[in-house]
């Protein structure tokens, strides 16, 4: 891996999620009362992973026993969880589907944290005009950690679309295009720190990936100047990403673009990878102006063929 000058900003976002307990045989929606209780940071690190899961679903709601696989945690557990969070506002539970959803308290606590994290709110019109742009979807994650979240998605006109990403999923650093330029503006120690951390994790659940693989990607990255995802995450499924990078250097967050293999030749690749560098230029300027700058003006309708 080609070296890359340390960078001594703090690192942004939560510790590493602690691992949830195995899960238990489900039978049906029966709940069965409860085991013994979590203390402590086990239990709110354990609240946010039913947290995450419910978010990852959006409009369409998550269910017990989704939640119980997708978190690996007892079904006990996650059903008392929820009745907390619901308690709180953080989740609510459609009488008619029993499906849970975000509830206003989230809503609340956003839009609050959105003052002091102003590069989200910035970024929309952003990704909106790149899926205008070039007609795929376009992507805005930030760094969390060892991670990568999802926050912003535009779907644009071409028909055929590839939905390996939606807001609030989570991956490793180095895990599909936007990730992965994230994991390579890092300096190197923060680099083999994050595959360390994840390599259990990728081993388990990206079998197209490797972490010498991912250490040759970031190589490539280096030098070309942006990511690509060569359906690694879903066959078919391809990716170009750009790093967002503050006043000070600090790595942020990454915008990307990804559509199907066949509109990802090497010409179309460089210029997604010119529309992206420039749309980040665009975004980082007036982030670091306090968003105070002049306004881009909306997408113009493309003229009809």
């Amino acid at each position: 891996m080609k070296n890359q000058t340390k960078n001594n900003g703090p690192i942004s976002g939560p510790s590493k999620t602690a691992i949830g307990e195995s899960a238990a045989e489900l039978q049906g929606d029966d709940v069965v009362e409860s085991s013994a209780p979590v203390g402590g940071a086990q239990a709110i690190s354990r609240a946010m992973q039913v947290l995450r899961g419910v978010s990852r679903t959006r409009g369409d709601g998550a269910g017990l026993l989704a939640l119980t696989r997708d978190t690996g945690m007892s079904k006990p557990t996650v059903h008392r969880i929820l009745a907390a969070l619901a308690a709180e506002g953080m989740v609510e539970q459609d009488p008619a589907s029993r499906r849970y959803f975000l509830g206003p308290e989230c809503h609340v606590l956003g839009h609050v944290a959105s003052e002091r994290f102003g590069i989200n709110r910035l970024a929309a019109p952003v990704v909106a005009r790149l899926a205008h742009e070039c007609g795929d979807s376009a992507f805005f994650s930030l760094r969390r950690d060892v991670f990568a979240v999802c926050v912003l998605r535009e779907d644009g006109d071409y028909p055929l679309k590839t939905h390996v990403l939606l807001p609030g999923d989570r991956h490793p650093l180095g895990i599909g295009a936007g990730s992965l330029a994230i994991l390579a503006a890092l300096p190197d120690d923060e680099v083999e720190s994050s595959l360390q951390a994840n390599a259990a994790l990728i081993a388990r659940r990206y079998p197209q990936y490797s972490v010498p693989l991912i250490r040759t990607l970031v190589d490539e990255v280096r030098e070309q100047g942006y990511s690509v995802n060569r359906g690694l995450v879903v066959p078919g499924s391809w990716g170009i990403g750009v790093p967002l990078r503050d006043e000070q250097g600090h790595v942020l967050g990454a915008l990307s673009i990804a559509a199907v293999e066949s509109r990802m030749d090497e010409e179309r690749q460089f210029q997604l990878a010119k529309l992206l560098s420039r749309e980040a230029k665009r975004l980082l300027t007036q982030a670091s102006s306090g968003g105070t700058g002049a306004r881009p003006r909306p997408p113009s309708p493309k003229p009809k063929s």
